[in-house]
């Protein structure tokens, strides 16, 4: 009997190409997918490989995964509370000499008064505004017929750092003329400028007699919220017979600070320091 005729074998289809992003079943002995059940687990992931698709320009990035919010710029919070600091030593000036004992003697003579020069602390900074024909006008309307305060001119200037690329402020707020109970004054200058409801001092006021000198300066230590954040910063007074001024400086530095970090004593050598460049003999 002759042999039963054989079965063609049927050609093999050629692999069908995968979508993009997809690999093929996973294939067992002989070309044989694995049956139904457990399949095996991916590899982890390879270091250097982005854990979602790479983006086409205009497309969102996968749901679930949001870019970080731009960091707070920490010069604009410092140039936005600029502004306030100027106002608030104003307030501070304008009560220097409107508490004392009234009379008319005890005055001494003027023979200093305040400038304010195109550079301070050694060029360290530059004037970048005279504010002594508006801000200061309010200075010097408070202080007509004060008892304690005779022939009053106001000087009050922003400076800005001589450096490029430093950013930040020194501002000065002041009086010249004839006084008398410098002491009170001095206090009063801190007093008035906490009191104006924005600032919170942090540091209470002390006295530091710096390199010497004798004259007696003022400080504190004080904060105030600017979008959320805290900027803390000195600032100190001094005031004798012709002249009187606070002086707060601001810088990136002070967003965020430990009130603790602040160098009061430091900042009260520098208050001379302004105090010497800008005060005068008149001639």
């Amino acid at each position: 009997m002759p042999p039963p005729p054989q079965q063609p074998q049927q050609p093999q289809q050629p692999q069908q190409p995968q979508p993009y992003g997809q690999q093929p079943p996973h294939q067992g002995p002989y070309g044989q997918p694995y049956p139904a059940g457990p399949q095996p687990q991916p590899q982890p992931q390879q270091y250097g490989q982005l854990p979602y698709p790479p983006q086409q320009y205009g497309q969102p990035y996968p749901a679930g995964w949001q870019s970080a919010p731009p960091p707070k710029s920490r010069v604009g919070l410092v140039l936005g509370i600029v502004g306030g600091v100027v106002a608030l030593l104003v307030v501070g000036t304008v009560g220097l000499w409107v508490v004392g004992t009234r009379g008319t003697s005890g005055f001494p003579e003027a023979e200093y008064r305040l400038a304010l020069p195109e550079t301070v602390l050694d060029g360290e900074y530059k004037l970048a505004q005279d504010l002594s024909d508006t801000a200061g006008q309010q200075v010097e309307d408070e202080a007509e017929g004060a008892w304690d305060a005779r022939d009053v001119t106001a000087a009050v200037a922003q400076y800005t750092p001589s450096a490029d690329g430093a950013e930040g402020a020194l501002i000065v707020s002041g009086m010249y003329g004839r006084f008398k109970n410098t002491d009170a004054a001095r206090d009063n200058m801190l007093k008035g400028a906490a009191e104006a409801g924005t600032i919170t001092v942090v540091v209470p006021p002390e006295d530091y007699t710096p390199d010497g000198s004798g004259l007696t300066i003022s400080c504190q230590v004080v904060t105030q919220e600017q979008a959320g954040s805290e900027i803390t910063y000195p600032m100190c007074a001094w005031a004798d017979g012709n002249t009187g001024a606070s002086v707060a400086e601001l810088s990136t530095a002070s967003v965020g600070q430990d009130p603790s970090e602040v160098d009061v004593e430091a900042f009260a050598e520098r208050t001379l320091q302004v105090r010497s460049e800008i005060r005068q003999r008149i001639s």
